[in-house]
């Protein structure tokens, strides 16, 4: 995932970074964070574990976090803009999502992510349902989002 890393950090020059993960607990910015060169574009990110974080770190509506669940699109893409202005940065990704080993009261199963991504130009979610132990769903995870951003920065 280094390879990938280093791809997000090259596709950034002249753009700034920031991320929002939950389920991650701060993986993609350690990634991030082992590319040389990675301070020009990436100023940081929030580990918003809890409700009570994204709700009050990142801006997400706590009554969306009541009603859908923090394992949700409008979430992921909420916790994103919420990085993105935190941080002020061009360009934001978040992830949130369901590890293990249980599943949530909303019905969601293990495996289930939500990436989103924040930029002026672009917003976009992604729903995965990925397969694997806690860790592999969380390095799963983290893949996806760097992807999501080379994706949406160009």
């Amino acid at each position: 995932m280094m390879k990938l890393a280093s791809e997000v950090i090259q596709a950034l020059a002249g753009k700034t970074l920031a991320t929002a993960e939950s389920c991650t607990g701060g993986m993609i910015g350690q990634l991030l964070t082992g590319i040389s060169g990675a301070s020009t574009v990436y100023k940081g990110g929030i580990i918003s574990y809890t409700n009570e974080v994204k709700q009050k770190v990142l801006g997400v509506d706590g009554e969306m976090l009541a009603n859908i669940g923090p394992v949700s699109a409008p979430v992921a893409q909420a916790m994103a803009v919420g990085a993105r202005r935190a941080l002020n940065t061009d360009a934001a990704v978040s992830v949130t999502g369901l590890a293990g080993p249980g599943g949530d009261d909303f019905g969601n199963p293990v495996g289930t992510v939500f990436v989103g991504f924040d930029s002026a130009a672009k917003h976009e979610v992604k729903e995965f349902h990925f397969t694997g132990d806690r860790e592999s769903v969380r390095r799963q995870a983290a893949e996806a989002a760097l992807k999501l951003v080379l994706e949406n920065i160009q």
